[in-house]
């Protein structure tokens, strides 16, 4: 079944995005009188061009954390969980192994997965700002969700940085996913809840790769913010 785009690519998703949490934020500092202080936080690589178009609107700064799925051992797009470079694990329920090899088969593909994490971490983290997360909104952003693994196991480990809260933000995800993400987050901003959904990338017109050299160019472009560097 096909789908009409929703979003002509991640940018423009990213700008719509923007502007609806900018509008909710304001609505919070004159509901409570105190101003949240932002931080956005993308999931790389899909994430970072969505997320850009908030952090320059919010003029705050853009990080990223990195989330993998863990892959089934035989069938490699089939994810039975995810993990943070800092060992946050969340597993799906699906009885995917068998008990005499599940042991060793889950260590090794949660191996895997954590080093493919550090590694896409190594290359990135020296672009983005440092920040102290403590008592901050952080606002963590994905181009779409079709599991919520990902997204969720990265707010868990965002959780520990001790912020005022965490708000789950993406253009799009399942209308039916969306009570099991509620759990994850003290907020969840979704633009489009599509009763049938397949893959995130039909919602887009224009759903590229995202390689590490552009992901850089987006972080290092909000860095610096009219001429600040938000490291100092």
């Amino acid at each position: 079944m096909s789908h009409t785009p929703l979003f002509a690519d991640r940018t423009h998703a990213g700008e719509e995005l923007a502007q609806v949490i900018h509008d909710v934020l304001t609505q919070q500092t004159i509901d409570s009188g105190i101003k949240p202080v932002p931080i956005v936080y993308a999931l790389p690589r899909g994430g970072v061009p969505v997320a850009a178009p908030i952090a320059r609107l919010l003029d705050c700064p853009l990080t990223i954390i990195v989330a993998k799925k863990i892959s089934y051992p035989e069938n490699p797009e089939l994810a039975i969980g995810a993990v943070t470079t800092s060992g946050n694990v969340l597993w799906t329920n699906q009885k995917l192994f068998r008990p005499k090899n599940e042991a060793r088969s889950r260590e090794v593909a949660l191996n895997k997965a954590l080093d493919q994490a550090k590694s896409l971490e190594a290359q990135l983290i020296p672009a983005c700002p440092q920040f102290n997360a403590k008592d901050a909104t952080l606002i963590l952003v994905d181009d779409g969700i079709a599991t919520g693994m990902t997204i969720a196991v990265a707010a868990t480990a965002m959780k520990a940085l001790s912020p005022a809260a965490v708000w789950l933000c993406t253009p799009v995800a399942p209308q039916k996913l969306l009570p099991w993400l509620e759990q994850w987050g003290d907020r969840t901003i979704v633009l489009q809840t599509p009763e049938s959904f397949r893959s995130v990338s039909n919602f887009y017109r224009e759903f590229p790769q995202v390689d590490t050299l552009e992901v850089l160019l987006y972080l290092q472009q909000q860095k610096t913010i009219g001429g600040i560097d938000l490291c100092e």
